[in-house]
């Protein structure tokens, strides 16, 4: 697994899904809340997952062009990203158009007046 994300399970834990991936996720309710498109997130995520990989390898002498390793931090910071995106997304969407939608599970809306 090491191999793979090309540094230490705890490092990975701490450094990309705790400190890049709550990152992430900030971005995804930034863009939300500015009512950006979600595709935005691509390349910001992309930036994030640079810094990661630059951090890793700075402070924890990780592998800084492991491939394998930009491949799996950008998927797990665009996952959060995307869970900030759409979580934040819908709570506005219902939250500012109360007459026209419902809530309809935690990442989506429906339309209050559509045939059940």
């Amino acid at each position: 697994m090491e191999a793979i994300i090309g540094t230490t399970i705890p490092v990975f834990i701490g450094l990309t899904l705790v400190l890049f991936g709550g990152a992430g996720f900030l971005t995804g309710q930034a863009l939300a809340n500015g009512w950006q498109t979600g595709w935005k997130l691509v390349p910001y995520c992309l930036l994030l997952t640079c810094g990661d990989r630059f951090l890793v390898y700075g402070l924890f002498d990780g592998e800084l062009l492991s491939l394998s390793g930009y491949a799996v931090d950008f998927v797990v910071i665009l996952a959060l990203a995307l869970t900030g995106y759409r979580l934040t997304k819908a709570r506005k969407m219902v939250s500012q158009y109360p007459w026209i939608y419902e809530r309809d599970g935690l990442f989506g809306w429906r339309d209050r007046h559509h045939a059940r």
